[in-house]
């Protein structure tokens, strides 16, 4: 089976960091994108970052643009978030994603929240 598990998430001051860790397991992680995507209640799932299989490509949205950072850790089947300069607006709960086959596959989330 497919699984992803986000983790690391917690409760930090603006202006502060979190590392956010996906686990992964039941593929062959390394010819898969992993993506992040965030989502606040009653708002859609947004895209956050992505990171291409052999971690020579990412991609941000402009909301994190600079403060984030995306890596692999393909021997580990791990993905990370590197989160710095947290903002209250980043306040969320956070998922990994692949998509295998046609069909997109997410973890359960990890809650983040900034505190102004």
């Amino acid at each position: 089976d497919v699984q992803l598990q986000a983790s690391g998430g917690g409760l930090v001051q603006a202006g502060g960091s979190l590392r956010l860790s996906c686990a992964a397991s039941g593929f062959t992680f390394d010819d898969y994108v992993i993506g992040w995507f965030r989502q606040v209640p009653g708002k859609e799932r947004e895209g956050v970052s992505c990171i291409s299989r052999l971690d020579d490509s990412t991609y941000y949205a402009t909301s994190v643009k600079a403060r984030f950072t995306v890596s692999r850790d393909n021997s580990k089947n791990m993905v990370y978030l590197q989160m710095n300069s947290l903002k209250p607006e980043d306040t969320a709960v956070y998922y990994c994603n692949t998509r295998l086959n046609g069909m997109n596959y997410w973890g359960k989330g990890t809650q983040v929240t900034v505190s102004s």
